[in-house]
């Protein structure tokens, strides 16, 4: 089978601080190195590559030692915690950015949507701006125009094409960027999670076209999400990265389960120290029992809560937390947000550490093994913080009969429905 994408020793190099990674002397101490047969002074600073702390050291590697190799008409998932180096990895596959050593090899013309309205102008209309993003991916303005009804109808935007996209809601914006992307015949289509904030309807429609670019059109496809429920669904294969470097790569059935146990505190107490500007996390548990102690293991016949502990800053409008609840193969199981705003005291201040907790009913999840994501947001607009696998759970079963079920047969969520005698019809 083709090769449409191989990376040897890919590496990235990033001085804290500064946007150029690179100086004469810098160089000059890498060079003396080599020859003279001694480590790189700076690649040891990767030894750990911990993205929590820098221990006084000016250098991290977004990516260190990446060796790939993509099939071409193959739909890859790319997965891994914030600041594994996902991103950094698109770019470079797009010729964003380049990389510090190692070599790539791309065969065929690539699209890429790693941010919302990459190529977009500001001023120009959205039927404008269609044009110059193709003009961008490479595209001529005749093979723009045979595919420009299907981009607009995509989208679903025709009513406003014609209206400057300063204008449109990230929604809008997201929407047409996918659908240029998507619709202009490039070999290789990259996207990052971009249409997270799409509505369900959109998201199903972009999962789909994916599937029909790689299966029916014989396109390579690179995904970033965070939602491995879709990576699960899209993807025949996965790359996981962790702290810039390659943790495994195979079959997606395969790799997720390590991701999902990679790292996950097994315990009934988060705390956090990393302080964001406008709000932040400071401590997530779970607690259960009359006198509210901090737990890891629930027994399925009683209620429990998550307490979150969070400081704001500077408050915003429309703040709120939420959380979402998966199940341990990583499928969403449910989500919960509530604005800050009706939960405080009207006289109570908005700016300071605040306390909140949102019970979970008893007999609701079935046994199994659960994680929690949580973040302080403005719900599809601004992310103030957002920690992923914040804290994994065990639903144990105890004085039920549950136990005689395997747990495909009892699913993840448990019902009480109401059971009556039905009444002879007449």
């Amino acid at each position: 089978m083709s090769i449409a994408i191989k990376t040897e020793n890919l590496s990235k190099l990033y001085r804290l601080g500064i946007v150029s990674s690179k100086t004469i002397s810098q160089d000059f101490n890498r060079f003396l190195a080599r020859v003279s047969g001694k480590e790189d002074p700076y690649q040891k600073i990767g030894a750990v590559n911990d993205r929590l702390s820098n221990n006084g050291d000016l250098f991290v590697w977004a990516l260190k030692d990446i060796n790939l190799e993509i099939n071409k008409g193959d739909i890859v998932g790319i997965i891994g915690k914030n600041g594994a180096g996902k991103s950094t990895l698109l770019k470079i596959l797009s010729r964003v950015t380049s990389p510090t050593e190692g070599i790539v090899r791309v065969k065929g013309r690539i699209a890429s949507l790693l941010e919302v309205g990459t190529g977009f102008h500001q001023e120009l209309t959205g039927r404008e701006n269609v044009y110059l993003n193709g003009s961008i991916l490479g595209m001529t303005r005749i093979e723009i125009r045979k595919k420009f009804d299907e981009i607009v109808e995509f989208s679903g935007v025709g009513n406003y094409i014609d209206t400057p996209v300063k204008r449109y809601s990230s929604g809008m914006y997201v929407r047409l960027a996918f659908a240029v992307a998507a619709h202009l015949e490039q070999e290789i289509l990259i996207v990052d999670e971009v249409f997270a904030g799409g509505d369900a309807e959109f998201q199903k429609r972009c999962m789909g076209k994916m599937q029909e670019i790689s299966h029916d059109c014989g396109r390579t496809v690179l995904f970033v999400s965070h939602n491995m429920g879709a990576i699960s669904n899209l993807c025949t294969s996965c790359v996981l990265l962790q702290n810039g470097m390659l943790k495994c790569s195979g079959k997606t059935q395969d790799v997720i389960p390590v991701y999902l146990n990679s790292g996950l505190q097994h315990a009934s107490v988060a705390k956090f120290s990393e302080e964001k500007p406008d709000a932040f996390f400071r401590e997530f548990r779970i607690v259960a029992g009359k006198d509210n102690n901090s737990v890891g293991e629930v027994d399925v016949r009683f209620p429990f809560s998550l307490n979150f502990e969070y400081h704001i800053t500077n408050f915003v409008s429309g703040m709120s937390i939420a959380f979402s609840v998966y199940s341990g193969n990583g499928t969403k199981i449910f989500y919960s947000s509530a604005r800050i705003e009706d939960l405080l005291e009207p006289d109570e201040s908005r700016c300071g550490t605040h306390r909140h907790s949102a019970e979970i009913p008893g007999m609701f999840l079935a046994p199994g093994e659960y994680f929690v994501n949580i973040s302080l947001q403005i719900e599809n607009i601004q992310l103030f913080d957002f920690k992923e696998s914040a804290l994994r759970f065990t639903i144990v079963e105890s004085g039920t009969n549950l136990h005689k079920f395997k747990g495909k047969d009892i699913g993840v969520v448990l019902t009480n429905f109401k059971w009556t005698a039905c009444s002879e019809e007449k």
